[in-house]
C-alpha cells in the first residue's frame, strides 16, 4: 500500500424544501465533476451526458431529482471515467535517466471491473505493481495494445499507438461510488530527465492537475517554472508539489544541483504546532502551514439553494488513514444549522448512519474519530467500522445547511460570503443565476441545465474568503 501522511480535522458547513440527497448530487454534478479527469476523460463524460440529457426535459435542480426525474444516470456510462488523479515522481539517479511513478486514481464508471491507465509515449515503462487503496492488497494486471483496449466497451476511442495498463479491480465500482488504485511504475525517459552538465533537470508537461516530485538525495532546486510548494520529506530529499487549477498541461522545468546536505545532516526537525504568524494574526500550525495541500484528499461542494432560503446542500469526500479510527465528526459551524445529514462509503456503496449529537455526547460514547471536539459543540457524527491498518475508506457525507449570516439575499442580489478552508472547492448557483463578482479568483464552467459551477482551488495553508454575489437572469431575450 502507497500511502502519506494527510491532514485531518473537523469543518462543515433548514430549508423548508424538499433536500436533494447523496446521490442526487453525485448525479447532479457527474458531468462536471472533470477537476480530477483526464482531458480525454472529461470530454468523454461530458458528451455522454448532454447526449443523455437531450432526451429529458429540465428538471428543477432545487427538489429531489433521480434518474427517473430526467437527470444523468452516471450508471448509464460504459466508457471509462476517472477522478482525484495524484501523482508522485522520485527521480532516481540522474545517469539512469529513469524515474518511478505513483500514480493514485479513481475509477468512477458505475460497474467497471477494470481500469485502463495509458503508457506515455516515449516513455520506457518497468517495475509495475497495482494496489487496491482501501484494502492496501495487490491487484492483478496486464499490458495491452490500444488495439486490445478497444475491444473493451470502456476504451472504445483508445489511442492504438498507446499501449495500457489493464487493472482487474477488486470490487465492481458501486452506482455512484468509486474504485480507488494506486499504480506503481518506473518510467526510463531520456527527453523529461536528463543531465546538463552537473544540473539536473526535469522537463515534462504534465496533465494531472496534482504532482509531487521528489528529488534525489543531495539536490537542491535552484529553478521551477510552476509556482509550488517546495517541502523536505522524512528522509531529507527535497520535493516540490503543486496544484494546477487550470485545463491543459502545466508546463514544469524543474532545475536542481547537488550541494544539499544528505544522511542524517540532511534530516529535517519535527513539525511542531506552534502558530508562527507575527501578532495579531493566529495562523495555522507550523505542521499544518507544511503539510502537502496537493495531497490533501479532502474536496467539498456547495449547491446553493433559492437565496430567500438561506439554505445550501452539500457534500465532501474524504479519505481515512487512521487505524483504529471509527467515526467521522463534523463540527457545525456557528451560525449555520445542519439538517438531512447522510453518509456512505465511496468504495463499497454501503450507507452509513449518521447521527446528531452533542460534543459532550459523542465524547461519552467513546467513539474514536482521531481528534477533540468542544463539549458545547454540534456535531454531525458518522460512525462506522474500525479503519485496520494499511486500509483506507474514502467517505462521502451530504447534508443542508442554513446559514443566513453567510448566505441571503441583499435587495436583488444573492450573496455568497464564507470561509473556505479546503484545497478544492466547488459552489454551484441556484437556477436562473448569473455571477456577477467573485472575489478569489477561480475557474467557471455552465452545466447542462444551465447552471454556473465555480471552482476555488487553494493551494495556500490559510482558509479562502469567498465573497461571491450573482443576480437574476433575464429570460426571454
Amino acid at each position: 500500500m502507497v500511502a502519506q501522511p494527510t491532514s485531518h480535522g473537523s469543518f462543515g458547513e433548514t430549508q423548508t424544501a424538499a433536500v436533494p440527497d447523496v446521490n442526487w448530487i453525485r448525479l447532479d454534478i457527474e458531468c462536471s465533476y472533470a477537476r480530477g479527469m483526464s482531458m480525454k476523460a472529461m470530454v468523454r463524460s461530458l458528451v455522454v451526458t448532454c447526449l443523455a440529457l437531450s432526451m429529458y426535459p429540465v428538471v428543477d435542480a432545487q427538489a429531489p431529482q433521480t434518474a427517473k426525474d430526467g437527470v444523468y444516470d452516471s450508471a448509464a456510462t460504459t466508457e471509462q471515467t476517472e477522478t482525484d488523479e495524484y501523482t508522485r515522481y522520485e527521480l532516481l539517479a540522474p545517469e539512469t535517466a529513469s524515474f518511478k511513478i505513483y500514480y493514485e486514481v479513481t475509477a468512477t464508471t458505475a460497474g467497471a471491473k477494470v481500469f485502463y491507465n495509458p503508457i506515455r509515449k516515449g516513455s520506457v515503462a518497468s517495475d509495475e505493481s497495482v494496489y487496491d487503496a482501501m484494502s492496501g492488497k495487490p491487484l492483478p494486471f496486464e499490458v495491452v495494445s490500444g488495439a486490445e483496449a478497444r475491444k473493451d466497451a470502456l476504451m472504445a476511442d483508445a489511442d492504438l499507438d498507446t499501449d495500457y495498463i489493464k487493472v482487474t479491480l477488486a470490487r465492481p465500482v458501486p452506482e455512484h461510488g468509486q474504485g480507488r488504485i494506486v499504480i506503481v511504475k518506473t518510467y526510463k525517459d531520456a527527453k523529461s530527465y536528463y543531465l546538463d552538465g552537473k544540473m539536473i533537470i526535469f522537463n515534462r508537461a504534465l496533465g494531472i492537475q496534482r504532482n509531487k516530485v521528489v528529488l534525489p538525495a543531495g539536490y537542491e532546486v535552484v529553478g521551477l517554472t510552476v509556482p509550488s510548494q517546495i517541502l523536505i520529506q522524512k528522509d531529507g530529499r527535497i520535493a516540490i508539489s503543486f496544484m494546477h487549477a487550470g485545463t491543459g498541461e502545466a508546463l514544469l522545468v524543474l532545475k536542481a544541483i547537488k550541494d544539499a546536505q544528505t544522511g542524517a545532516a540532511a534530516l529535517p526537525q519535527a513539525m511542531t504546532k506552534k502558530r508562527s504568524w507575527e501578532s495579531p494574526f493566529a495562523g495555522e500550525t507550523e505542521q499544518d502551514r507544511l503539510s502537502e495541500r496537493s495531497y490533501q484528499d479532502r474536496d467539498i461542494k456547495y449547491f446553493l439553494q433559492q437565496p430567500e432560503t438561506h439554505a445550501f446542500s452539500l457534500y465532501h469526500d474524504y479519505t481515512e488513514t487512521r487505524p483504529g479510527v471509527n467515526g467521522y465528526a463534523n463540527v457545525v459551524r456557528e451560525g449555520s444549522v445542519a439538517s438531512h445529514p447522510s453518509a456512505y462509503i465511496l468504495d463499497t456503496g454501503e450507507q452509513l448512519k449518521a447521527q446528531e449529537m452533542s460534543g459532550a455526547e459523542m465524547m461519552a460514547s467513546k467513539m474514536n474519530v482521531g481528534e477533540t471536539v468542544e463539549a458545547k459543540a454540534r456535531v454531525v457524527v458518522i460512525p462506522f467500522a474500525p479503519v485496520q491498518t494499511g486500509q483506507t475508506l474514502r467517505l462521502r457525507i451530504a447534508e443542508t445547511y442554513t446559514a443566513p449570516v453567510s448566505y441571503m439575499l441583499n435587495g436583488e442580489e444573492l450573496v455568497f460570503d464564507r470561509s473556505l478552508d479546503r484545497p478544492r472547492n466547488a459552489v454551484v448557483l441556484p437556477s436562473g443565476w448569473y455571477c456577477t463578482a467573485s472575489a478569489a479568483p477561480a475557474t467557471v464552467s455552465q452545466l447542462p441545465d444551465g447552471r454556473v459551477r465555480l471552482d476555488y482551488w487553494n493551494d495556500r495553508p490559510e482558509a479562502l474568503d469567498v465573497l461571491l454575489k450573482a443576480k437574476r437572469r433575464v429570460t426571454g431575450q
